[in-house]
C-alpha cells in the first residue's frame, strides 16, 4: 500500500472532545514509521496487516480489508484500510468508515475491536472516516458507503482481527520484557499481566515495543470462540447517548463556522423546471438579507439567519417556467405502469416449467398489487454548509457516501477531489436519502456566487417535495395450487423505475436490477416451478432513489400477501401452510414458530380484530412478525400489537436488535398505513406532517422482540423489520373482516 495513500487525509477537524468520553473527528491517519518497510511492495494474503508508530508515539494498525483489489481474486495489491490507533496515554482511537444515523453503529462496530483487543469500551473513542474508498471501503458493498443494513456484516471479521492483532503484538512486546512465553501472559482492560500475577504493564507502555515487532498474518490469528466472549452478546450503554442526551452532538445542521451565512432556498416545483421571474429588490430590502442566488432548478436567499432568508424567499415572489413535465399526474403515471406490467420482462429466475405447471393446477390465481412513491421525511431536513474557495471546496453534511459526494462535487467545480473536503457529520435520520449527493451539489452551486460559508437549509416542505421517491411499484403475480393445496408454480413480474440503473450504471446489467428483485427472486419457500421478471418502467417528471428496506420492502409485501391469499385458496391455516413448504429452510421455519408461539397464534381474537403473519429473508436475517389488529365499523385500521422473531445470526448487542426493530417496525408501519407521494400537474401534493403524517406516539403499538439464538455470522437489521410490517398488518386485516388489501397505503373501507 502506497504510504502517499495512508497520509492523505491531512485536514483534520475536530469536532469536539471531551476527555476520554467518545470523540468525533475527522482525523489525519499517519503511519509515520511502518515496520514492514514494504509500503510500496504488493502485500501477500498471509501478511494483510500493518503496522507502525504514530507520530505522538502511539500504536497504529491498518488492517486488509477484502476491497476491490481482492474481491477480483487478484492479488494486486491488498487495500489497507480500517485504522486502530492506541494513543500514548493508552486511549483507542477507532476511524469508523459507516456513518451513524442513529442505527448504533458506532457503538456496535467498538465492541468488535473492543471484544478482541481486550479494553474497555468506554476506552475507545470513534472518528468519522474521511472520503476514501480504497481506505474505508464496507468489505459487504465494495464501497465507503453506508446502507443495506451491511455495517456489522462488514466489518465483523477484520474488526475483531484488529483488535487480536493488536493484542498478541502488545503481549509479545510485554512476554519480551519479562522474558516470559507470551501464551502464559494474560490481559485485562489494556493491561497485560505477568503469569505470576504479580507484574502487570499497561498497554502504553508497549507501544514502541509493539510497533517494532511487525505484525502477525492474519491467518495465524485465532479470534475468540462465541463461549468467551464477554463483550459480544451484551448490551452497554451507547456510546454517542450522552451527547445527543446533553445537545452537544452536532448534527449537520447543527454546523457553526465564524462568518457563515444561511440560504433558505425554493426549487422549482416541477422537475424539470426553471425559475422565470424573482423580485430581487423586495428580498433584498428585508433586514438581514444579503443576496439572492439563482442556479440552474433553484433561488436561494442568503442572510444572517434562517428567518431572514426566509422572509426574503418569500418576498422574492419566485414565478417559475415549470416545463415539460407540468401535465404529469399520479393516475397517469399508475397508468404507463400498468400498461408496462403486461408485456414480458428481463428474466430474474427461472426454474422448472412454470407455464406447463400452471396451466395444470387444480386452482390458479391471478393478482395485481401496487405500491406509492415514497419520501424518506428524515428528521433532520435537507442541509449542508460549503466555503467554496478558488483551490479547496469545503464541505460540512451528513452523508451517507462521501466519496460518492466528493466525485460529485469534483466533477461539478472541475477541481481535484483532494482539494473537495468532506467532513461529514451525524446523520438526523438517513433511510437511504443520504446516499444521494444533490444536495450538496445545490449548495456546492450556491456557495461558488458567495463569499465566505454559507449553510444552505431546505424547509420541510421542499425537503418533501423533492426528494428521490422510493419507486412506484405496479407487480403481477400469479400461482398455481395442486389438488392437496400445495403450490405448484409461482409467476411475479415486478414492474418499476430501476433506482439502480440511474445510481450505479454498471451495476444494471443485461436490464436487470437486483434492488428490484431482491425479496422477490427467492423466497423462502420451497416452490418447484417458478418464473420472476423484471420490467423497468421509468415515469416521466419524477426521480426514484433507494428507500430503507430497498428492494424486500416491496416485494415481502407481495410475496407474503400472496401467501396468505394462497392459504386461503387451499383453506389451510396461513402459518401451516407456510410451515409445509419450509422443511429444506431450518432457520426461517425456527422463527416463524417463534413468532407465532410468542404471539399466541390460534388464540381466538374477538370480531373486528384478527392476526396476520410475515416471513422473509432479507439482508442475511430471518425475520417473522406477527401483527393484531383492530378494525372499526368504518373500516379503520388500529394495530395493537407487533410480535417479532429473528435469526440476525450471532447478536451483537441484544438491545441494539430491539431498537431496530422498533424502528424499522415503526418506520414501514408508517408507510403502510400512510405513506403516499402522489402527483398534480408535475407537483408532489404533500409538503409537510401534516399531509405526510408519521405514526404518532399514541398510535404505535407494543413491539416485542425475541431472537434466535445462533452462532452465524450476524447479519443485517437496520431495514428488515421495515419490510416485514406491511404484510403483517394487512393479513391481519384480512383475518379481521375477509378484505385483501393489494394497495398501500391501506384504506379505510
Amino acid at each position: 500500500m502506497p504510504m502517499r495513500h495512508l497520509q492523505s487525509h491531512s485536514s483534520c477537524h475536530k469536532i469536539r472532545e471531551r476527555g476520554r468520553a467518545l470523540t468525533m473527528r475527522q482525523t489525519t491517519d499517519t503511519l509515520t514509521r511502518p515496520v514492514s518497510g514494504a509500503d510500496e511492495a504488493r502485500v501477500s494474503r498471509r501478511a494483510l496487516l500493518k503496522v507502525g508508530a504514530t507520530a505522538a508515539g502511539g500504536l497504529a494498525l491498518a488492517v486488509a480489508l477484502p476491497s476491490w483489489s481482492m474481491a477480483d481474486g487478484s492479488d494486486s495489491g491488498a487495500v489497507l484500510n480500517a485504522f486502530v490507533r492506541i494513543e500514548p496515554d493508552g486511549r483507542v482511537r477507532l476511524t469508523i468508515p459507516s456513518v451513524e444515523m442513529g442505527q448504533g453503529v458506532y457503538t456496535s462496530l467498538s465492541m468488535l475491536l473492543a471484544e478482541e483487543l481486550e479494553v474497555k469500551l468506554d476506552q475507545i473513542e470513534v472518528e468519522h472516516a474521511p472520503p476514501n474508498d480504497a481506505l474505508y471501503a464496507n468489505p459487504f458493498l465494495h464501497l465507503q458507503a453506508t446502507g443495506l443494513s451491511a455495517s456489522i456484516r462488514g466489518f465483523w471479521l477484520p474488526l475483531r482481527q484488529a483488535g487480536a492483532a493488536a493484542r498478541l503484538m502488545l503481549i509479545a512486546a510485554a512476554a519480551g520484557r519479562w522474558k516470559v512465553d507470551p501464551a502464559a501472559c494474560t490481559v485485562k482492560d489494556g493491561v497485560v499481566l505477568h503469569p505470576s500475577g504479580a507484574r502487570s504493564l499497561p498497554y502504553r507502555d508497549l507501544l514502541r515495543s509493539a510497533a517494532e515487532s511487525g505484525p502477525p498474518a492474519l491467518d495465524r490469528i485465532k479470534l475468540k470462540e462465541q463461549g468467551q466472549f464477554r463483550l459480544i452478546g451484551t448490551s452497554p450503554k451507547r456510546l454517542e447517548a450522552p451527547d445527543k442526551i446533553s445537545g452537544r452532538t452536532q448534527f449537520g445542521i447543527d454546523v457553526m463556522l465564524p462568518g457563515l451565512k444561511v440560504a433558505a432556498i425554493a426549487i422549482s416545483p416541477v422537475l424539470g423546471g426553471r425559475p422565470k421571474a424573482v423580485n430581487q429588490r423586495a428580498a433584498l430590502a428585508i433586514k438581514g438579507v444579503h443576496q439572492v442566488v439563482a442556479v440552474d432548478e433553484a433561488v436561494a436567499v442568503v442572510a444572517d439567519h434562517m428567518g431572514a432568508a426566509k422572509k426574503g424567499l418569500e418576498a422574492a415572489a419566485i414565478q417559475w417556467d415549470d416545463g415539460p413535465n407540468a401535465s404529469i399526474d399520479s393516475k397517469k403515471l399508475v397508468e404507463q405502469l400498468k400498461k408496462a406490467s403486461e408485456s414480458p420482462g428481463v428474466v430474474a429466475r427461472n426454474e422448472g416449467h412454470f407455464e406447463q405447471a400452471f396451466s395444470g393446477a387444480a386452482r390458479r390465481l391471478d393478482a395485481v398489487y401496487e405500491l406509492p412513491f415514497l419520501a424518506h421525511a428524515a428528521m433532520e431536513p435537507m442541509n449542508c454548509t460549503v466555503h467554496y474557495r478558488k483551490d479547496i471546496c469545503e464541505i460540512w453534511v451528513g452523508t451517507q457516501q462521501p466519496t460518492v459526494t466528493q466525485a460529485a462535487v469534483a466533477t461539478l467545480t472541475g477541481m481535484p477531489k483532494e482539494a473537495i473536503v468532506i467532513h461529514n457529520q451525524y446523520l438526523g435520520g438517513g433511510f437511504g436519502r443520504r446516499l444521494e449527493p444533490d444536495g450538496t451539489l445545490l449548495a456546492v452551486k450556491i456557495a461558488k456566487q458567495i463569499d465566505g460559508p454559507v449553510k444552505v437549509i431546505w424547509s420541510r416542505e421542499e425537503d418533501i417535495q423533492h426528494d428521490l421517491y422510493r419507486p412506484y411499484y405496479y407487480d403481477r403475480i400469479s400461482a398455481g395450487l395442486d389438488e392437496a393445496g400445495r403450490p405448484i408454480a409461482w409467476h411475479h413480474r415486478v414492474c418499476g423505475s430501476s433506482v439502480v440503473a440511474r445510481f450505479a450504471p454498471p451495476l444494471f446489467k443485461n436490464g436487470l436490477d437486483f434492488d428490484a428483485i431482491e425479496g422477490a427472486a427467492e423466497p423462502p419457500y420451497a416452490i418447484p416451478n417458478i418464473l420472476v421478471e423484471y420490467v423497468r418502467a421509468e415515469p416521466p417528471g419524477i426521480t426514484t432513489g433507494f428507500w430503507r428496506g430497498v428492494g424486500p420492502v416491496h416485494n415481502v409485501f407481495i410475496v407474503e400477501s400472496f401467501m396468505d391469499e394462497l392459504a386461503t385458496a387451499a383453506r389451510q391455516d396461513p402459518v401451516e401452510f407456510r410451515r409445509n413448504l419450509l422443511a429444506h429452510n431450518p432457520r426461517a421455519l425456527a422463527v416463524l414458530n417463534l413468532a407465532v408461539q410468542k404471539a399466541g397464534w390460534g388464540k381466538p381474537m374477538p370480531p373486528g380484530k384478527g392476526r396476520g403473519v410475515s416471513l422473509q429473508f432479507a439482508f442475511g436475517s430471518y425475520l417473522s412478525q406477527v401483527a393484531e389488529v383492530a378494525v372499526d365499523e368504518k373500516g379503520n385500521v388500529r394495530v395493537e400489537r407487533i410480535v417479532c422473531a429473528v435469526d440476525c445470526g450471532l447478536p451483537v448487542n441484544p438491545k441494539m436488535i430491539d431498537a431496530q426493530m422498533q424502528s424499522g417496525t415503526i418506520f414501514g408501519l408508517t408507510a403502510a398505513l400512510r405513506g403516499a407521494i402522489t402527483i398534480k400537474d408535475g407537483r408532489v401534493e404533500q409538503g409537510n406532517f401534516d399531509s405526510y403524517p408519521p405514526l404518532r406516539i399514541d398510535e404505535t403499538p407494543p413491539i416485542e422482540t425475541h431472537i434466535v439464538a445462533s452462532t452465524a455470522d450476524p447479519g443485517g437489521l437496520g431495514e428488515a423489520a421495515t419490510a416485514a410490517v406491511a404484510p403483517a398488518v394487512t393479513n391481519a386485516i384480512f383475518a379481521a373482516t375477509g378484505r385483501r388489501i393489494r394497495r398501500l397505503p391501506i384504506q379505510p373501507a
